[in-house]
């Protein structure tokens, strides 16, 4: 047990990372962050799917198959996830460019059925957080979206 621990601590100096569940998918990775905003306040409605399923098709280029095929793997994925980290720690890599339209995304599912609810704002901001979106872009994002569908 000793050795057990002893190596435990080695890893955690060392910078691994022990949470066992890297998903190495970046694209998986995107649709978990929308769909764990999405399910934040416990109610999915038609237009929060719909708008999933529209920004994965328009952010990573798939045919509206590949879309609906990576939701339902990330829908199973959230399901045994423990925390947003195992979900934001590969997209780090991402531009900073990247990173906001990724936040952007997510404002845009909070924000689908016409009201960001609490939790859905923590979760879009503790993920801004994980990926060193500063707080002026994450303002800036939710300002867009936002403003953008008053004006609809």
């Amino acid at each position: 047990m000793f050795n057990a621990i002893t190596s435990l601590f080695k890893n955690l100096l060392e910078g691994h990372d022990l949470s066992g569940s890297q998903i190495q998918n970046p694209n998986l990775a995107i649709a978990c962050l929308l769909t764990e905003v999405a399910g934040a306040d416990h109610q999915i409605d038609q237009a929060e799917r719909e708008a999933k399923q529209h920004l994965l098709e328009v952010l990573l280029d798939l045919s509206k198959e590949q879309a609906q095929s990576l939701l339902e793997q990330a829908s199973a994925k959230v399901q045994d996830s423990a925390s947003l980290y195992e979900f934001t720690n590969q997209l780090r890599e991402l531009s900073q460019e990247t990173r906001f339209e990724l936040i952007k995304a997510m404002w845009e599912v909070a924000n689908a059925d016409g009201e960001i609810d609490p939790l859905e704002d923590a979760v879009v901001r503790k993920t801004a957080e994980l990926l060193y979106v500063d707080h002026s872009e994450f303002i800036r994002a939710k300002l867009l979206v936002t403003e953008t569908n008053e004006k609809k």
